[in-house]
C-alpha cells in the first residue's frame, strides 16, 4: 500500500498538489503503463496533471479532483500488490465506482469464495471478469443470489457478458451442470431470406453473440468439447418448448424479442436446482408491428414476486466505446422530445 501521504497546507495557503509514494518501483512502473498512458487516462478523466518523480507521484489540481485521483492511483496500486495487472478497464472501473468494492455486504458474499474481502469478482478459465459499474456490480451480486434474475438496459452494458460470465464461474466451480444460453431467432429490421446449410448453419449466426462470450472465458478445445458433450447449449428460443432444465445456467438474451407467449413458456422451463438470467434492451424491439414484447409483459406481471430480481441499467453503464454512450444519449433524448410532443398534441 502507498506510504506516502497528503502534504499537508501551509496555515495561510491552499495545497497546490498533493504527493503519494509508492515503496515497490517495479509495481509503480506497472502503474503508469507504457509510456505512462495509465496516468495520462486518470489526467483525461479526472481532470488533473500527475508528474512522477522518482517513485513518488505528484498530482496538480483542484482539491476534489487531486483526491479522487490519489484515490484512484492508490486502489489500482493495491491491485498490483495482489498480483493482478491493471489495464484500461480496471481504470475505468476506479473511475466510475469510486472505491465502492469496499461496501459489498450480501448473502453471496457469505456463500461464494470470489467475494471475500468484500471485492466482485467472476473467475473463469481464461480470465478474471470484474464490473465496472455500480450498476453492473449490483447486477453480478443478483444474479448470485436469486434463481431467476432479469437485466434490462441499452447496448453495451455488458448485461449478456456478464451472465455468462457468471454462469461459467458456477459451472467450473461444480454449481451447475450444464449451461443453456438461448435467443429468439429475430432478424433486426431485414430479411435476410433462406440460409444455406443445416439447422445449425442456419441458427448460428442469431447465436454468434454468445459464442463470443464464451470463448471469452473458456479455451477453445474445452468449448468445444463441451458443446460437442451437450454440457454447453446455445440454441434458439423456440428449441426451448417443453423441456425442463434442471441444475443449469439458463441465459435468455435479446428478450424484447420474445413474445408473450415465447416468454411465459420459458419462464415455466426453470428447473430444481437452476438458475435464469433474462436480458434485453426495451429500445431494440424487432418484433412485427402490433405484436406486445414479452419483456414488457414479465415486468409488469414479475416485478413483484420475491427471489425475482430486477436491475436496470443507462447510458451511463456502456463499457464500450464512449461514442456508444453518447450515441444512445442522444437516442433517448430524441425520444423524450418525441414523446413530449405526442402529449402536447394529445
Amino acid at each position: 500500500m502507498p506510504t506516502g501521504a497528503m502534504t499537508p497546507p501551509p496555515a495561510a495557503q491552499q495545497p497546490t498538489e498533493t504527493l503519494i509514494e509508492f515503496p515497490d518501483n517495479r509495481l509503480l512502473i506497472d502503474l503508469c503503463g507504457e509510456y505512462d498512458r495509465n496516468l495520462a487516462d486518470i489526467e483525461q478523466k479526472v481532470g488533473v496533471q500527475i508528474l512522477r518523480r522518482g517513485n513518488q507521484l505528484a498530482i496538480h489540481g483542484e482539491d476534489g479532483a487531486r483526491e479522487e485521483a490519489a484515490q484512484i492511483l492508490s486502489s489500482l496500486y493495491e491491485r498490483l500488490e495482489t498480483g493482478k495487472s491493471v489495464e484500461h478497464g480496471d481504470i475505468d472501473r476506479e473511475i466510475r465506482m469510486g472505491g465502492s468494492e469496499a461496501d459489498t455486504g450480501t448473502r453471496a458474499g457469505d456463500q461464494l469464495e470470489m467475494f471475500k474481502g468484500g471485492t466482485v469478482e467472476i473467475k473463469t478459465r481464461k480470465k478474471l471478469v470484474e464490473p465496472r459499474t455500480d450498476a453492473q456490480k449490483a447486477y453480478v451480486m443478483s444474479l448470485f443470489n436469486n434463481e431467476l434474475a432479469f437485466g434490462i438496459g441499452p447496448a453495451g452494458t455488458g448485461k449478456t457478458y456478464l451472465a455468462v460470465a457468471v454462469g461459467v464461474s458456477l459451472f467450473i466451480q461444480g454449481h451447475v451442470d450444464r449451461i443453456i444460453l438461448s435467443r429468439p431467432a429475430v432478424e433486426a429490421g431485414e430479411k435476410l431470406g433462406y440460409l444455406p446449410g443445416d439447422m445449425k448453419d442456419k441458427v448460428d449466426p442469431y447465436m454468434q453473440p454468445l459464442y463470443d462470450a464464451l470463448n471469452d472465458f473458456l479455451p477453445g478445445k474445452q468449448l468445444a468439447k463441451l458443446i460437442e458433450e451437450k454440457r454447453i447449449e446455445i440454441a434458439p428460443l423456440a428449441f426451448m418448448r417443453g423441456r425442463t432444465l434442471a441444475n443449469a445456467f439458463v441465459v435468455l438474451d435479446e428478450a424484447q424479442n420474445a413474445t408473450t407467449m415465447q416468454m411465459k413458456m420459458f419462464l415455466t422451463r426453470l428447473g430444481e436446482g437452476s438458475r435464469m438470467v433474462i436480458t434485453g434492451d426495451r429500445s431494440q424491439v424487432d418484433l412485427p408491428r402490433g405484436v406486445q414484447s414479452g419483456l414488457r409483459d414479465a415486468e409488469r406481471l414479475l416485478s413483484h414476486i420475491d427471489k425475482i430480481s430486477f436491475n436496470y441499467f443507462t447510458a451511463d453503464d456502456v463499457v464500450r466505446h464512449p461514442l456508444v454512450a453518447a450515441i444512445i444519449k442522444a437516442y433517448d433524448a430524441d425520444s423524450e422530445r418525441a414523446q413530449s410532443d405526442k402529449d402536447r398534441r394529445a
